[in-house]
C-alpha cells in the first residue's frame, strides 16, 4: 500500500499547485524564448555555396532561423581560402554583427585566429563538418577517425577473402583535418588485416579531374587492385570514370564518404557506381546546429566559453543494406524549407 499512498501524495501536491496559478495564468516561456532569439542573425560560412552539404544546411537554417524571428544569410567563397578569409573578416566587422558564425573550415589552421577573433567580438562560432586547431563554442559533423574505420572495413569486405587484397586510396589534401584522420582511421582498421595493402595512396585536391587522374594511374600500375577509397563523394565520380574506362566495375570495390543525398550517394549505390557510402545524417546535423544556435543565443554565455562537440551518427550504406530512407533529396528539403 505504501507506493499507492505515496503517488496519491504527490497527486494531491500536483493538484494543489495548479488550483494556486491564476485562472487566467499564461507560460512565460515562449516570451522568453521569442526575446532572446528575435532579430538574432546567422551567417554560414561554408567552403563552398555550390555543392549539396552546403545547400542542405543553408535550407534547414534559413527555414528555423526565420521561424523564430532572426536572419539568416550565407558567404560562398567557392573553394577559396582568402575569400572565406574575407568572408569572416567582413563579418566580424560589419554593424550589425552576425550573433552566430557557422563555419566550415578548409584546413585545421587557415581561419582559426579569425574565429578566435570572432568570439573576442561576441560572436558565437559553431565549426560544421571540418574540424580545426580552434575551440568553437560547438563542433557538429562527423568523428572522421570513426568514418575512415568504417570505410576501411566496408572495403576490405567489399574485396572479400579471395581478392589480391590490394587497395588504394584517393586522399584529399595533407592539410584538411577530414583527410588526415579518415587515414587515420582507415590505417588503423587496416593493422587487424595484415594480408590487406595500401599500394597507392595520392592525393585528389579535392577535384573530380585529378581523383579520375590518380585513379588511372593507380590502376595501370597495380592492375590488381580490388578496392579504392576516395576520401569524398565529390571528387569520387572522378575515380569512378577512371574504374569505368579501365572496364574494372566488376573487379574494383569504390567506398567512399558522403552527406547522403539522393542523387550524389543513393542513386550511384543502386547503378553499382559506388559499392558503399559511409554517410552522415545531414538532416540530423542540421537541427544540431539549430538546436546549439537556440541554446547559446539564450543561454547568456559569453562567445568562446563553451566547446560542446555534437557527432553525427555514421553508417556505410550498400545495395544490400539501403533503404527508401538512406538518403535525402536536395530538392524536396529546399521545398520543404521554403526555398
Amino acid at each position: 500500500m505504501k507506493p499507492i499512498k505515496t503517488f496519491l501524495a504527490a497527486a494531491v501536491v500536483a493538484a494543489t499547485a495548479l488550483a494556486a496559478l491564476p485562472a487566467n495564468a499564461a507560460d512565460p516561456a515562449p516570451a522568453a524564448y521569442a526575446a532572446a532569439l528575435k532579430d538574432k542573425r546567422v551567417l554560414l560560412v561554408p567552403m563552398a555555396m555550390g555543392f549539396d552539404l552546403a545547400q542542405g544546411w543553408a535550407a534547414i537554417l534559413k527555414h528555423e532561423v526565420e521561424a523564430f524571428g532572426g536572419v539568416f544569410e550565407t558567404r560562398d567563397p567557392n573553394w577559396s581560402v582568402e575569400a572565406g578569409a574575407q568572408a569572416i573578416t567582413e563579418a566580424i566587422a560589419s554593424d550589425p554583427k552576425p550573433d552566430v558564425l557557422v563555419v566550415m573550415s578548409p584546413d585545421l589552421n587557415s581561419y582559426s585566429k579569425l574565429m578566435k577573433r570572432a568570439q573576442k567580438a561576441g560572436i558565437y562560432v559553431l565549426l560544421v563538418d571540418n574540424p580545426a586547431n580552434f575551440k568553437a563554442d560547438a563542433y557538429l559533423g562527423s568523428d572522421w577517425t570513426e568514418l575512415g574505420r568504417l570505410e576501411a572495413e566496408a572495403v576490405v569486405k567489399g574485396c572479400g577473402p579471395d581478392s589480391s587484397k590490394k587497395i588504394g586510396l584517393v586522399q584529399g589534401d595533407q592539410v584538411n583535418a577530414t583527410s588526415l584522420f579518415q587515414y587515420a582511421g582507415i590505417m588503423e582498421v587496416l593493422e587487424k588485416y595484415p594480408d590487406f595493402e595500401v599500394v597507392a595512396k595520392p592525393d585528389s585536391n579535392w577535384d573530380a579531374t585529378t581523383s579520375r587522374n590518380v585513379t588511372t594511374t593507380m590502376l595501370q600500375q597495380h592492375p590488381e587492385i580490388c578496392g579504392v577509397i576516395d576520401f569524398w563523394d565529390g571528387d569520387a565520380t572522378g575515380a569512378a570514370a577512371a574504374i569505368r574506362d579501365a572496364g574494372k566495375q566488376e573487379q574494383v570495390f569504390l567506398v567512399t564518404t558522403g552527406g547522403g543525398e539522393k542523387t550524389a550517394d543513393c542513386d550511384r549505390i543502386a547503378d553499382g557506381t559506388y559499392g558503399a557510402v559511409v554517410m552522415t545524417e545531414l538532416k540530423q546535423e542540421s537541427y544540431n546546429m539549430v538546436t546549439m544556435i537556440k541554446y547559446l543565443l539564450q543561454s547568456g554565455q559569453p562567445a568562446g566559453t563553451s566547446s560542446a562537440y555534437i557527432y553525427t551518427l555514421l553508417h556505410a550504406t550498400t545495395k544490400d543494406n539501403m533503404m527508401p530512407d538512406s538518403c535525402w533529396d536536395l530538392k524536396a528539403l529546399q521545398e520543404m524549407a521554403g526555398n
